[in-house]
């Protein structure tokens, strides 16, 4: 319930508690966050290698892990922090690219 699930539009820290105690007019919003959220992941599933995801997640506080600065990844990796940086750097343009090129799928209201 208190694990981050993502970011509102304002980049605070989004839970699952926010969503369940959150106003019926955030619901759209919020089934919007969660889609993102859900298209983030299979993007970064799909495109980035194994150091790339542990760097990201590491760096963003993905998968219930604290967020890290470049410079405790590079320790727990055994790499410089500037070689950090280039993976960020690389792994977010690879998601951007990805997530750019594959259209959304329309949320469905029954």
């Amino acid at each position: 319930m208190y694990e981050k699930i993502g970011t509102d539009q304002e980049g605070r820290d989004l839970r699952l508690m926010d969503v369940l105690e959150s106003e019926p007019v955030d619901v759209v919003e919020n089934l919007e966050i969660q889609k993102d959220i859900r298209r983030m992941r299979e993007c970064m599933g799909s495109v980035l290698d194994e150091r790339e995801r542990k760097v990201i997640a590491g760096r963003y506080g993905l998968n219930g892990q604290k967020e890290l600065t470049q410079r405790e990844i590079a320790g727990l990796l055994g790499i410089s922090r500037s070689y950090v940086s280039r993976l960020e750097k690389r792994a977010l343009e690879k998601m951007r690219s990805e997530m750019d090129m594959k259209p959304q799928n329309p949320v469905k209201f029954v």
